[in-house]
């Protein structure tokens, strides 16, 4: 399978480069994942599509403001690094910008000095390791420090940095939003709950997947990247008895998902979980949990459009993206939503 298969042409406008004053106010693609029927309507019709008995699974990580840019302690030239992954003691995996100037031993500068990190290993892929020196609490002087890492399709400026993240965050650790999730409210999350839909929460901290490409022409080569998940036994339980019952399971987002079918590859059901996941769900992937999906509208050629494709059929998927650009449909991370359903 090649991955130029799964390329497309987006004009350029369609990108969304700033998330809508209300967040339920984005349209809505529905497509039936069996046979591509499709239906227009906007996002606070989506509660109408589920049922009494569903459990909605949702991804409670919160962005960490991990775009830092400081000065090389011995230089003064400028580096920009973007924190991946929390390790043992206090370091790092990292994403370096122009990474060869930045060797072990070379120590970096944020904010005249209140935060240093030195580099204690040197990984491939401009990745490196590197130990945080600071005073106080890591998460507050990250705070002061740190960016919302957003994604480089996006260049306005970002006025409220809540709104790169979703409602119902809880757990700091991800480099990217789980932007399926930005569209809810807590007022429709309630309303979804008054409808006798359950809500289970699960954790997945997105990472370094999100800013590479695939850079492989075969979509079997590609190597993921890990990202950490929990699923606790509340959760387990929840998903594994709707799951007896023949109630449906619907994720919320790409990250829901990978969660979701990383426990049942490996355990052969859900059971409360936690660990580093590398699945790489593409066309041919047998689906175990999952019965319906949110999800936004992906790049071309990225591991999330082959999800998605795998969940439904490439040929449903792109006549859906092609009706979504004729319809100027707003894609990425502030874009409008598809949920892949059966009608």
């Amino acid at each position: 399978m090649k991955v130029k298969d799964f390329r497309y042409e987006l004009p350029e406008h369609l990108i969304a480069q700033t998330p809508l004053k209300d967040r339920t106010a984005s349209r809505l693609l529905v497509v039936d994942r069996d046979n591509g029927k499709r239906v227009d309507t906007t996002f606070t019709a989506f509660k109408n599509y589920l049922r009494k008995g569903d459990v909605l699974v949702i991804n409670d990580t919160a962005v960490l403001p991990a775009r830092l840019i400081g000065q090389k302690a011995d230089s003064g030239g400028l580096v920009e690094v973007l924190l991946l992954r929390q390790e043992a003691d206090d370091v790092w995996e990292c994403l370096v910008k122009r990474a060869k100037k930045v060797r072990v031993g070379t120590r970096v500068v944020f904010g005249d000095g209140k935060l240093m990190a030195e580099c204690v290993e040197v990984l491939p892929e401009g990745l490196r390791r590197m130990k945080m020196h600071y005073h106080g609490v890591f998460l507050e002087v990250l705070e002061a420090l740190g960016e919302m890492p957003l994604p480089p399709y996006i260049k306005e400026k970002l006025d409220d940095k809540d709104r790169y993240q979703t409602v119902y965050r809880n757990e700091p650790g991800s480099a990217a939003a789980p932007t399926a999730g930005l569209h809810f409210t807590d007022a429709y999350l309630k309303d979804v709950q008054a409808m006798g839909v359950e809500i289970a929460r699960i954790t997945l901290h997105v990472g370094l997947g999100t800013f590479r490409p695939v850079s492989v022409d075969k979509v079997e080569d590609h190597k993921m990247h890990e990202e950490y998940y929990r699923l606790d036994a509340e959760a387990a339980s929840v998903i594994a008895t709707a799951m007896k019952e023949k109630r449906r399971i619907v994720a919320v987002g790409t990250t829901s998902m990978r969660t979701l079918e990383t426990v049942a590859k490996n355990h052969g059901r859900i059971v409360e979980d936690s660990g580093f996941s590398d699945i790489f769900i593409y066309p041919g992937f047998q689906f175990n949990v999952v019965d319906a999906l949110l999800t936004n509208f992906h790049l071309p050629e990225s591991t999330l459009l082959m999800l998605i494709s795998a969940f439904s059929s490439r040929d449903i998927i792109f006549d859906s993206y092609l009706y979504a650009i004729e319809r100027e449909y707003r894609f990425f991370s502030f874009g409008d939503a598809m949920f892949l359903t059966n009608l």
